[in-house]
């Protein structure tokens, strides 16, 4: 029987709590075949709320490194993928059961920190994975705390929520980037997250390369943990700020930065590209105008 050896790639701001509880889910997982072995590769942007010292102290097998809080979380994402190819990173190397070096890996499973993971959600992954074939992608559908599914595959151009269900995993073109297992032969050929892309885009950016490359992209059948995290920050949609503010707000690096914007319309909306690229800011002025109007 072949060994797998996962790493898992997470990032960290401030969230302690929420982090310490994936972690926990991560590390109570059930159901895994005896040859499996976990490595977490975790990277703190600069969190002050002491994220980084408690995950030491109760995970100690968790493999922590630090950078400055101006590291976005893609960023972050593609230090934690080269670590878990080097070793390095400092702090320790695995979690769950040891295993061998991580750069031995043959899986990567993208685990955000506000995710907790039901006790069987790697088993079920992996045993889609098998049913898929081992050049393919798995993404694990998220539900929010009433139960909806708020994170999951994404299908069309409108990019629809695919709802897990049914007996066999589910095809999307896209995905969100909360759980996300890729096999070895799906790594090579698509790669990391785009560093063009520093906080939003990089995950559909690359569940469509990796449709571009043949890499296809499944959802697994059933939802693979719970996110307990609010709205959104309304951003650039806060009611009664002015077009100056708003437009400022949606050019900014959390949601739509210009250059950021137009590489993925270029990339993955030709031929509508230059329209899409001006229409979100536009919408956005109108907005801030209305409301204003109304107020």
């Amino acid at each position: 029987m072949h060994s797998v050896h996962l790493a898992v790639l997470m990032t960290s701001h401030n969230r302690r709590a929420r982090t310490l509880s994936a972690l926990s889910a991560l590390e109570s997982q059930q159901g895994l075949p005896a040859h499996a072995t976990l490595g977490v590769h975790l990277v703190d942007a600069g969190s002050t709320d002491g994220t980084p010292e408690a995950v030491r102290l109760l995970h100690p097998s968790v493999e922590v490194m630090s950078v400055g809080a101006d590291v976005s979380r893609n960023q972050a994402m593609r230090i934690a993928s080269r670590n878990s190819r080097s070793g390095g990173g400092g702090g320790g190397s695995h979690s769950g059961r040891p295993g061998g070096p991580s750069h031995r890996w043959t899986h990567q499973l993208w685990l955000d920190d506000g995710v907790e993971l039901h006790p069987d959600a790697l088993a079920r992954l992996m045993g889609a994975a098998d049913v898929v074939g081992a050049g393919a992608v798995v993404v694990g559908a998220v539900r929010g705390a009433d139960g909806a599914t708020v994170y999951s595959g994404r299908r069309g151009r409108s990019l629809v929520l695919v709802e897990p269900g049914g007996e066999r995993p589910e095809p999307c073109d896209t995905y969100d980037g909360r759980v996300v297992l890729l096999s070895r032969a799906a790594y090579d050929r698509v790669g990391d997250l785009d560093k063009v892309f520093r906080h939003r885009m990089g995950d559909y950016d690359h569940g469509f390369r990796a449709r571009r490359a043949g890499v296809p992209a499944f959802v697994a059948p059933w939802p693979v943990g719970v996110c307990a995290e609010g709205p959104d920050v309304p951003g650039s949609r806060e009611p009664g700020i002015g077009v100056r503010e708003a437009l400022r707000r949606v050019t900014s690096v959390t949601e739509l930065p210009p250059r950021q914007w137009w590489v993925y319309c270029l990339r993955h909306t030709w031929p509508w590209a230059p329209f899409l690229m001006v229409s979100p800011y536009a919408r956005t002025a109108a907005r801030a105008t209305v409301g204003r109007w109304r107020a």
